[in-house]
């Protein structure tokens, strides 16, 4: 490979030419839209401008016509409101004027707006007037005032008129200059997302080619290789980027597996034999090992080993020890049933009275366990598993980490046709949030607890749901955090169900 093609482009590493080419055309596009859009905002900048000045002057109106009509009615009347409105109104206008041209220009509509200007400050002056001459119930002199301020108001009205027009004859001009340069706007931007499109669809074929060409020629090798032909005509190396490295590796290959056949024809059969000897001295000790570990988990050793240390405890006089390996013995021995089994509910009950008194154990104590069976349970059939797993996520999740005494209070009742289990602790609760994540099977559970039967809620969901053919028999609530948490099982009742 010559310098001229290692100081290419091809030898940049195909990922970074991607993101080259790419982050090119993306900031001409920026540029581009960034440059449309300014003009844009400009052109319609203006169009503001056009039309504030004619909604200025026709508020002016407004605002002056509400004027004049309050200091009529409160030279007629003399009411309170009139004058307020009087009072408001004649400081709108006043604002309304600070806006316009008060100084000599050699622009018409800023004459205009001058005159507007003075002529104004003179009603307004006659207005006070008028209305002081009420206040002092001077008639002659309101009266007087009143019909100056009318003549003001009126050639006023006139004036603000005629600007109006004015302005709204050079605005509409100055709207269809704009509207051509939007239209030749929207024109260019149309052109330049085709262009861009055209440029980056161009790109993209040539990128496309770059890849497909070398390997077009790396698989028609790769056919031939693996139709056994490995005096096959190995592919050049057109570059430095990763499909350059792909083919050497592959050139390096054809080459390795020449020679590896031969040393594998030379050595097969001395290979072979030791093959099986390992394999057979792997068996006999896979065998050996499985036995060992058969051995380590049998129930019925671990079932005596208990039972033999519940004996020993026993004739210590070691109740409380006693009582505890007992518990453990029974709660183990129901463990090794198989989830797809059924049981009766007072069994189900009976294991979660076996691993509070083994929590109880642990936790010295601190777990307080009520229970209040309301209702005849004889011979209801359940799914193995599926209370002692609510009472352990209670005691994992709710009170194991309180600061207060925890409870744990187990209920069964019957409601119409079905029976009801709920299991309520006064623990740490579940805020909203991730309630709504739980039930909606979106929440990420912590690692189970060493102790833990690994049965988790999901599970026992998912086997009530197959067991009884029913959705919704399984649901927890919490009013928020710690204000604990409750979890309802619901049985059906059919009569059928049960033995």
């Amino acid at each position: 490979m010559s310098k001229k093609q290692v100081s290419s482009f091809s030898h940049v590493p195909f990922p970074l030419r991607l993101i080259f080419i790419f982050l090119l055309t993306s900031l001409l596009s920026l540029a581009m839209s960034l440059y449309l859009n300014t003009n844009i905002n400009r052109s319609l900048e203006q169009i503001n401008t056009i039309y504030t000045s004619n909604n200025n002057l026709n508020t002016m109106t407004k605002t002056l016509n509400s004027l004049h009509d309050n200091i009529l009615e409160y030279l007629e009347i003399k009411s309170t409101d009139s004058l307020n409105n009087y009072y408001y109104y004649e400081q709108q206008y006043r604002n309304l004027l600070s806006d316009l041209n008060n100084q000599t220009t050699d622009s018409t509509a800023g004459s205009m707006e001058k005159n507007i200007y003075n002529i104004s400050q003179s009603y307004l002056d006659i207005a006070d007037v008028a209305i002081e001459a009420k206040r002092a119930r001077n008639t002659g002199k309101y009266r007087t005032a009143y019909n100056e301020a009318t003549e003001y108001f009126n050639f006023l009205t006139s004036y603000i008129y005629s600007l109006n027009n004015q302005q709204f004859l050079t605005n509409s001009i100055n709207y269809q200059s704009l509207e051509v340069s939007l239209r030749l706007i929207e024109r260019m931007n149309t052109l330049v997302t085709i262009a861009m499109a055209l440029f980056n669809i161009f790109l993209v074929i040539v990128m496309v080619n770059q890849i497909t060409r070398p390997l077009l020629v790396l698989a028609s090798a790769s056919n031939q290789v693996a139709a056994g032909n490995f005096d096959v005509e190995l592919p050049p190396v057109v570059s430095d980027d990763e499909l350059g490295v792909v083919t050497r590796a592959f050139s390096k290959m054809v080459v390795s597996i020449q020679e590896y056949i031969e040393k594998v024809r030379s050595s097969m059969k001395a290979e072979k034999e030791a093959q099986e000897r390992e394999l057979l001295m792997e068996t006999h000790l896979k065998e050996a090992q499985l036995r060992y570990y058969q051995a380590q988990i049998n129930p019925h050793f671990l079932f005596n080993s208990l039972n033999a240390g519940a004996q020993m405890a026993m004739m210590e006089d070691a109740e409380k020890t006693y009582s505890f390996i007992q518990n453990m013995a029974d709660f183990f021995r129901y463990s090794m049933k198989s989830l797809n089994t059924d049981v009766d509910l007072k069994e189900e009950i009976e294991l979660v009275d076996n691993y509070v008194s083994i929590m109880n154990v642990r936790f010295s104590g601190d777990i307080h366990y009520e229970k209040s069976i309301n209702c005849d349970i004889t011979g209801v059939r359940v799914p193995c598993m599926i209370i002692q797993p609510v009472v352990e996520n209670a005691i994992s999740y709710g009170i194991r980490n309180i600061s207060w005494e925890g409870k744990i209070f187990l209920e069964v009742l019957r409601e119409d046709n079905e029976f009801l289990i709920h299991v309520r602790d006064n623990g740490i609760g579940i805020s909203p949030e991730r309630l709504s994540d739980i039930r909606n099977g979106k929440a990420s559970h912590a690692p189970s607890d060493k102790n833990s039967n690994g049965v988790g809620l999901g599970n026992v969901q998912k086997r009530l749901n197959l067991y009884y053919n029913k959705e919704n028999l399984f649901s927890i609530d919490s009013e928020g955090e710690n204000k604990g948490t409750l979890v309802t099982i619901r049985i059906p009742a059919e009569e059928e169900l049960y033995v």
